[in-house]
């Protein structure tokens, strides 16, 4: 019976999780929603249905592990409620610990909008009883390119403020960390880069990677709303604060941090961007 208990197996990082545990000969099972046929075919792993809102499929998927690898759900205006509803049922299934992907500054008060989301997730997982590692990620180096439109160009309220993104494989490879040793139990660990940037300097960064001629142009938040309502007119309210929070959380100072806490776990630095951008585009 596999211990330990993988969510978001088809994404990104619980993706890179479980062939991380799986290339050292690690039995766990993986929790995907709707097929079971999404999930990767990996030695030592079963697959288990359920979706974050969806209490007894839970149940079952974490039944008789200790461990829970709990990726952050996709945006939805009832994430929180299916986050405390995982909380809720993990805690009563007898799982001892959890790693979960929360969001570096998650407070009642974050700028950006979805940390608050992370920070209620946090309580609820303590509340529950597990042991919690907290994995407060920074805005990911990887997505960065993505950020930029037909025209070569960034915009966002962002000025000049910085900011330390961190590499999606650094969040795997701490994740595996915190899940195969105990005494990262009971932390909150702010996973980011190696050094501060700002947009322009983003900009500038990816252009000399793909050879575009990238800029940033700093929008009012007004602006910023506008632009997002225009070029996704069926977007919701939420998404449009997530999506304009990710500038203004910049622009504050409030993601000016950069921790030391992936070189304590991994026992090297933090993957720079420039080397994520030349592996991504």
């Amino acid at each position: 019976m596999a211990n330990i208990v993988v969510t978001g197996a088809t994404g990104a990082v619980g993706g890179g999780v479980a062939r991380a545990l799986a290339e050292r000969g690690i039995d766990q099972r993986l929790v995907v929603r709707g097929d079971a046929a999404r999930a990767p075919d990996l030695p030592g792993a079963d697959v288990a249905v359920a979706a974050y809102d969806d209490a007894d499929a839970l149940a079952g998927a974490f039944d008789g592990a200790e461990t829970l690898m709990f990726v952050s759900g996709a945006e939805h205006p009832d994430r929180l409620a299916q986050h405390r509803t995982v909380a809720r049922v993990a805690g009563e299934a007898g799982i001892r610990r959890v790693v979960y992907t929360s969001f570096l500054g998650a407070a009642p008060d974050c700028t950006f909008t979805l940390g608050r989301d992370h920070f209620h997730t946090e309580v609820a997982l303590r509340e529950a009883g597990m042991a919690l590692t907290a994995l407060r990620d920074a805005f990911y180096q990887d997505v960065l390119p993505s950020f930029f439109g037909d025209d070569g160009v960034l915009r966002g309220p962002a000025g000049d403020g910085r900011f330390s993104p961190i590499a999606r494989a650094d969040v795997v490879d701490v994740a595996v960390q915190a899940l195969l040793d105990e005494r990262w139990a009971d932390h909150s660990l702010a996973l980011t880069g190696p050094e501060l940037v700002d947009m322009a300097d983003v900009a500038g960064r990816v252009g000399a990677v793909t050879g575009r001629d990238l800029s940033f142009v700093d929008e009012t938040v007004e602006e910023a709303y506008e632009s997002r309502r225009e070029g996704w007119p069926d977007a919701a309210e939420f998404e449009l604060d997530a999506w304009v929070t990710t500038y203004t959380a910049i622009a504050d100072g409030s993601q000016a941090v950069v921790s030391d806490d992936v070189e304590r776990v991994l026992g090297r630095p933090p993957t720079d961007l420039d080397t994520t951008l030349r592996q991504v585009t």
